[in-house]
């Protein structure tokens, strides 16, 4: 996993979403790194054309198979 920290405006991430709609339903997704429109100072994941804020315990990875293994360990 990427330290929250160390993440930087345009880089390209993956990270294990849950569906809000159906609980149980978890996929991978690429998400992109940007400033959120709301407040330029802050680093948010822009997904599905949605900024979502970055939090402490978030799960991001640099590639799809480092998110992979996790998401294999824990899901299935």
């Amino acid at each position: 996993m990427l330290d929250v920290n160390s993440l930087y405006e345009g880089q390209s991430v993956y990270i294990i979403y849950r569906n809000p709609h159906t609980p149980t339903v978890a996929t991978i997704q690429e998400a992109t790194i940007a400033r959120d429109p709301m407040d330029p100072s802050v680093l948010s994941l822009l997904l599905y054309d949605y900024y979502h804020p970055i939090e402490e315990d978030d799960a991001i990875f640099a590639t799809y198979e480092s998110a992979e293994q996790l998401y294999d360990q824990f899901m299935m």
